[in-house]
């Protein structure tokens, strides 16, 4: 066996198990974007190889050579669609169909042509240097909007591959091809052709494994840390996302605040229109959030009724006004809803402050709130909290006297008292 047959060999090997590998992602991970194109591409690939070296051993040689070429450029301008679903862009189909016609008028026209010439080798590259290209320019597209370290990987493995069809001509030429289809497998152009080819195929294997283990993997976590009923965080998600913000706003010693939500007697509305109403009003309560805060900020559902913001460069009263108004228009949000009302607490960043004790004062505001009365956002903004004690004295209120205005009743005040819901 000569090198050339036991490269092709080999290639076929290598594009068999890689097809294996996305067969198995693609079965492993929940809606895993590109996979299945990928393993097809592959198997396609193999055929490449596998006809090459049935041009060497078995007859019908231009049989064979037509379905080298066809699979390999099938397999090239699956590529690109690959990578396409696996960014989630639209495939570019017009461009395959134009390439793969390009694809067919070339082999014709080169049909009966004079080997090892230069422009018979550059018109039977033409469509594969186009496939290539493709594949480029659609990774270049995803970078530009979405960035990726991943993805430049994928744009520097395309290069090479656009640059390794282009130069194959020059190689073909002074290397040698073989007189004919079956004497290409025992030339030196061969060894050199699917050595380079193999090379590229498991870089470009590799590297789009890379992109889609990160994207399935990225799916999942986000999936992990999303509240199902609601499609916002859950108290996962948000710890992950606050926590990183918070670090950003201390950093930067920019205001950072944090506002807690409880709908008010929300076991009422499930006891008396039932659970599917009840989760009826969540929904709508985590789409008021979603369209009255700004894109920056971290929306969770921490529990049952309960919600929780995280407001990045926001002072505490820019906060209460944002959550008043979300306060106010949830008595107007849909009709077909039972009214409910929602109590609010507010706490703002301070120094040494760590996502837990944001959560706490905001938490023990929120209980303060709902025995105020609810309905209500506290502590009001341009109120001082001194005050607010104050003309709560009478016992509706059982709070100790914080030092600051930012400071929250504590455990021992509210905390140990009967929550009412």
């Amino acid at each position: 066996m000569n090198s050339a047959v036991y490269t092709l060999a080999v290639n076929a090997c290598v594009a068999f198990l890689f097809a294996c590998v996305f067969a198995v992602i693609q079965v492993s991970y929940p809606r895993p974007r590109g996979a299945g194109w990928f393993c097809t591409t592959y198997l396609i690939g193999m055929l490449t190889p596998l006809s090459e070296l049935a041009v060497h051993f078995v007859g019908w040689p231009t049989m064979f050579a037509l379905a080298s070429y066809g699979s390999f450029l099938v397999s090239v301008l699956m590529m690109p669609l690959g990578l396409s679903a696996v960014a989630a862009r639209a495939p570019p189909w017009r461009a395959v169909g134009a390439i793969l016609a390009l694809g067919v008028v070339a082999r014709i026209a080169i049909w009966g042509g004079t080997r090892d010439h230069i422009l018979y080798e550059l018109i039977y590259q033409s469509a594969f240097i186009a496939g290539a290209a493709l594949s480029l320019y659609v990774a270049i597209r995803v970078v530009r909007r979405d960035g990726g370290l991943l993805w430049w990987g994928v744009i520097f493995i395309f290069c090479l591959i656009v640059m390794h069809f282009a130069t194959k001509p020059f190689f073909a030429v002074y290397l040698g091809s073989g007189a004919n289809d079956k004497a290409y497998t025992g030339s030196l152009y061969a060894i050199f052709s699917q050595s380079t080819g193999g090379v590229l195929i498991i870089t470009a294997g590799l590297q789009i494994l890379l992109v889609i283990l990160a994207t399935a993997i990225g799916r999942t976590t986000l999936d992990s840390e999303t509240d199902p009923l609601t499609s916002i965080a859950n108290r996962r998600g948000f710890d992950r996302q606050a926590s990183r913000k918070i670090a950003k706003a201390q950093a930067a010693s920019s205001p950072l605040t944090v506002v807690a939500f409880d709908l008010d007697h929300f076991k009422q509305i499930n006891d008396r229109h039932g659970h599917a109403t009840g989760d009826a009003v969540i929904r709508a309560f985590a789409d008021l959030l979603r369209a009255s805060l700004p894109v920056s900020a971290v929306i969770a559902r921490t529990g049952g009724e309960e919600f929780v913001v995280l407001l990045d460069r926001t002072a505490k009263q820019g906060a209460w006004r944002a959550a008043e108004e979300i306060r106010r228009a949830l008595a107007v949000t849909d009709k077909h809803l039972p009214p409910v009302t929602v109590s609010g607490g507010i706490a703002e960043l301070q120094s040494g402050d760590t996502l837990a004790t944001l959560l706490e004062r905001a938490d023990a505001w929120t209980y303060a709130a709902k025995a105020d009365g609810r309905n209500r956002i506290c502590p009001a903004a341009g109120a001082s909290l001194e005050g607010l004690l104050a003309s709560r004295r009478e016992g509706r209120l059982a709070v100790g006297s914080p030092r600051t205005e930012n400071a929250a009743p504590t455990g021992r005040d509210i905390l140990d008292r009967p929550r009412a819901d």
